[in-house]
């Protein structure tokens, strides 16, 4: 079939990037053929690499295995430090600062340790009934040395404020892993069982009453399981003598909005046991 197109719709399929073939007459093709370019001889195709997915600095629920970030930055790696059970506060932030037991120092700009409110005392931990345990730090953290900023810290301060508490007062919040990996890639089991011993004794020096966890690897990872979260909710747990209570990410529940009635139910659940302790103990 042919096309009887006029210059305007020439002009109209052109802009829409549509090829159109029309016949030529044997004048036309003789005249093309006699201006052609001369082919080129035949070279190799040069692979194009695509380019990487922009993620959420502090996504850690869907993280990637972090190839397009190589971790080829040598560092002089060192033991993880001894005695961790019996540091104080000060010590404590001192190790995880200096930590070179894996390879997530030789990326990192700063270690996260946590942020509560400031100690009583010189030297002493802060006071936090409340502990919320996180996953990792991601881009944001790792620049600023803070767990939970960025828009995620923004819904975790607005799912605080909604049951009468702040990351300033009496809670304090931490990661699983105290650097970045890169790519903001899910943890590796070698770095959770390095940096274990470090939450271990912020809890036993914290002394918290009941701790949030919040995403899978903080959950997995606290409770020693591989359940799958939504089994897990609803219910208490306990962590070297602490009730835990899981709950989702809250970078998972920006993408996930329906779940965010779920966590508001988990958050209910650790208020309404936090009450029930402070009724057993009676007045003090």
């Amino acid at each position: 079939m042919s096309l009887d197109l006029d210059e305007r719709q020439r002009a109209m399929l052109e802009a829409m990037h549509v090829k159109v073939w029309f016949p030529q007459t044997p004048v036309q093709a003789a005249a093309a053929a006699e201006t052609a370019v001369p082919a080129r001889p035949a070279t190799a195709p040069v692979a194009i690499a695509a380019a990487p997915e922009k993620r959420a600095a502090n996504d850690p629920p869907m993280r990637t295995s972090g190839q397009n970030e190589p971790e080829n930055r040598p560092v002089a790696r060192a033991p993880r430090p001894a005695g961790i059970g019996a540091m104080d506060w000060p010590a404590l932030q001192a190790a995880v600062a200096g930590c070179q037991a894996c390879r997530l120092c030789e990326r990192r700009k700063n270690t996260v340790f946590g942020v509560g409110q400031a100690p009583a005392a010189p030297g002493q931990p802060p006071r936090a009934d409340w502990l919320i345990v996180g996953e990792a730090p991601g881009e944001n953290e790792d620049l600023q040395g803070e767990p939970f900023v960025g828009q995620a810290g923004k819904l975790l301060d607005n799912m605080l404020k909604a049951i009468g508490l702040d990351r300033h007062h009496n809670v304090f919040i931490a990661n699983v892993l105290k650097c970045r990996p890169p790519g903001n890639r899910n943890p590796e089991p070698e770095e959770v069982a390095q940096c274990e011993p470090y939450l271990r004794r912020q809890v036993e020096l914290l002394q918290p009453r009941i701790i949030l966890a919040m995403g899978r690897f903080a959950v997995q990872s606290l409770l020693q399981t591989t359940e799958p979260i939504g089994r897990l909710r609803g219910r208490s747990h306990t962590y070297h003598g602490v009730p835990v209570i899981v709950t989702y990410h809250p970078a998972y529940l920006l993408r996930s909005l329906p779940d965010k009635a779920k966590a508001w139910a988990d958050l209910c659940l650790a208020l309404e046991l936090m009450q029930q302790q402070a009724g057993s103990a009676g007045p003090g």
